[in-house]
């Protein structure tokens, strides 16, 4: 609570009560001219992921219409013109065009304006301490709405807890959005963790440019801000590489169960990273290597040890495929292939795989990740790996990706790689596997990890996840979706969505301001706003879905 406050301050363990108090906070009937606010602590108490502090300014509101003033401060921060723009074009009908106005320094907020702005110096509780510079403040009050960050990244997550704060037919682009009622609310928030990513495997089964943008949309929404793109796989090779043109001419051709597969132009994939970069959403591609290879053994013989391509595979074993470690050859394909994709990709990282490699020895699983690794940071991106890799010696930029389920924790040497002062990003299979099923009773997705219902992918402590790997050493979390069973864009919605949006809380949202029957609330309110962003949600009956 602020200081000499005495406003409530909401915090997720009291949604409930929130929600019950709700009906009394119905207030008086407002003259027509002025549409009745809904109580602003029942929408606070429906926001996800729930904010680190978020206090209802009592009955203030501020009604938005077709003329309040957009303006950006002096002050704020690099970015701040895009953040604004896509503000506008969430609160505008399609036909109105919102001027937006930049400040010179010095000069005052005009009243009754929505205001992006960078962090005010003293501001209590401002945004200085943010995470990775994500944090943000926002404030709505009858004289207007106040966006503070030291991030244009902050800024875009102040604009999605405002747009959740917002009736649902704000998400609907053509709805009529004359007038919209913010309610008057103050909120300060930061990120957990830096990394919160989800991960779609392209390879196993192609998903078209279109999927993929959806996919980016709904995660937006969540403050989610990274996607790794599994993009090679035995199954199938999905990026244009202008150097080895055979690798989506051949190995592109196909997917799991045959098919025509697909792959990205090297133009469709900087379209899909610009597409991100618009939500603050850092693309990772991913190819795996040495092992899950056999897309790229078909396509050049000569990664091949005998020189002889395989046939093209369209099943779902995996072990059997690894390039030829002992030839120099495969270390000129791949730094070929490293540095195109690390030129067509601003984001900081490169994600090498490392995992599941059966036809290597030992020795020659190390040597080739410790080489690959050099080649990757020559290129001037950090390496990432499976768990796998942290059994080589890494540089401590090295990123190790955990994967395994709680049963094989004690093969997983993550700790390792923390205690030379390295990071990890977890992804335990047995809670955030999301091509894991729902239910026994699913179609779609596997067991073998886990069944893993709503609750189990939220209730988990990322801290006490592996010991020796808490604090610092965590840069974050990730929803793995491998689509082995998958074969159509709703599909991958389906299985991803309502996990991603606990996943999303996990990453967001402190440990002690979690809890599950605060969360399952919250997310009844949200199936109306999924639907509306064209989301294919699975309604599991552990909601008591709002619609």
């Amino acid at each position: 609570m602020l200081h000499g406050s005495t406003r409530p301050v909401v915090r997720p363990t009291t949604v409930a009560l929130l929600l019950l108090a709700t009906a009394a906070c119905a207030g008086t009937p407002r003259p027509p001219a002025r549409p009745a606010p809904q109580p602003a602590v029942a929408r606070i108490a429906t926001l996800i992921p729930a904010p680190v502090r978020a206090e209802a300014l009592a009955a203030d509101s501020f009604i938005v219409t077709d003329s309040t003033p957009l303006v950006i401060t002096a002050d704020a921060p690099e970015g701040a013109d895009q953040v604004a723009r896509s503000l506008a074009a969430l609160l505008a009908p399609p036909q109105v065009v919102r001027r937006i106005s930049r400040l010179s320094t010095g000069a005052d907020v005009p009243a009754g304006a929505l205001v992006v702005r960078g962090v005010r110096g003293g501001a209590q509780g401002g945004a200085q301490g943010a995470v990775s510079g994500e944090g943000y403040v926002l404030r709505a009050d009858r004289a207007g709405v106040s966006l503070e960050a030291a991030s244009a990244a902050g800024l875009f997550n102040a604009v999605q807890t405002l747009r959740q704060l917002l009736p649902v037919n704000v998400e609907h682009r053509g709805a009529v959005k004359r007038i919209l009622v913010v309610p008057g609310v103050e909120v300060h928030d930061q990120p957990r963790y830096a990394w919160r990513g989800a991960m779609l495997d392209v390879a196993r089964h192609f998903l078209p440019i279109d999927g993929v943008k959806r996919y980016l949309d709904a995660m937006a929404l969540y403050k989610l801000n990274v996607l790794h793109l599994h993009l090679s796989d035995d199954q199938g090779w999905r990026l244009e590489i202008s150097a080895w043109p055979a690798l989506t001419r051949v190995g592109g051709s196909t997917q799991v169960g045959g098919g025509g597969g697909g792959y990205y132009t090297q133009a469709q994939y900087a379209d899909l990273i610009a597409y991100a970069a618009e939500r603050f959403i850092t693309i990772v591609p991913e190819f795996d290597m040495p092992g899950h290879t056999n897309a790229a053994l078909a396509s050049i013989p000569e990664l091949n040890c005998n020189d002889t391509a395989p046939p093209l595979y369209t099943g779902t074993k995996v072990g059997f495929s690894a390039l030829c470690a002992s030839r120099e050859a495969v270390y000129r394909f791949i730094d070929d292939v490293v540095r195109e994709v690390s030129a067509i990709t601003p984001g900081p990282y490169f994600h090498l795989g490392g995992d599941e490699v059966e036809k290597l020895t030992h020795d020659e699983y190390l040597r080739f990740v410790e080489r690959v690794e050099g080649i990757v940071r020559a290129h001037g991106k950090r390496a990432m790996g499976w768990g796998e890799i942290a059994a080589a010696k890494l540089d401590a930029s090295t990123i190790v990706h955990h994967w395994r389920p709680a049963r094989t924790r004690a093969s997983d040497s993550s700790h390792v790689h923390a205690a030379r002062g390295g990071q990890v990003v977890l992804s335990p299979a047995h809670r955030t596997y999301f091509d894991m099923k729902y239910d026994s009773s699913n179609v779609l997705g596997y067991t073998w990890a886990a069944v893993i219902p709503l609750r189990a992918a939220y209730d988990w402590n990322p801290e006490t996840l592996l010991a020796g790997v808490s604090g610092r050493a965590i840069l974050g979390v990730e929803g793995p979706l491998w689509s082995e069973t998958i074969e159509r864009p709703s599909e991958f919605e389906w299985l991803g969505f309502p996990r991603l949006v606990a996943l999303a809380e996990v990453g967001w949202t402190p440990q002690e301001g979690r809890a599950w029957e605060s969360f399952r609330v919250r997310l009844a309110a949200h199936g109306r706003r999924l639907s509306a962003v064209g989301v294919n949600f699975h309604r599991t009956p552990e909601v008591d879905w709002r619609n």
